[in-house]
Order: C-alpha cells, then sequence, then structure tokens
C-alpha cells in the first residue's frame, strides 16, 4: 500500500489512500462488511443533518411567530 507520512503536534501518523485501503479491507473482511461500514457512515451523516435542520427549522418558525405578533399588534 502506498502511504505518506505526517506529524501532528510531534505525533507522528501514516496516511493511507482510501481507494488501496477500501480495496485491503473488501479482501480481507469482504464487501459487504465495507458496504455496511459505509452505509452506517452514512446515516449517521444524515441523521445529523436531519437534527440540524429541525432545529434550524424550529428556529425559524419561533421567529416567524414572533413577526406575526408584532404584524398583528401595529395594526
Amino acid at each position: 500500500m502506498e502511504y505518506r507520512e505526517g506529524s501532528i503536534w510531534g505525533n507522528p501518523y501514516l496516511r493511507l489512500l482510501r481507494d488501496q485501503l477500501e480495496a485491503y479491507i473488501a479482501k480481507e473482511r469482504g464487501s459487504a462488511h465495507l458496504a455496511i461500514v459505509k452505509a452506517k457512515a452514512e446515516l449517521r451523516a444524515v441523521k445529523k443533518e436531519r437534527r440540524d435542520l429541525e432545529q434550524r427549522l424550529s428556529e425559524l418558525q419561533a421567529r416567524e411567530a414572533a413577526l406575526r405578533d408584532l404584524l398583528q399588534n401595529a395594526r
């Protein structure tokens, strides 16, 4: 496998190429395992985005209600 050496705060690490690492994992553990791990990661990302969007939506709904109240009281 190809890799690059790096260092953060004096701690060395190896950076592997993703496609080579995925091929190795598929060979060792099976392509189904790799697909499951990828699906779990994507599901976590979707859940996080959904949670963020729901929070943003509730903030916008509260702001909308406040503006409607302000407009009705101004009449």
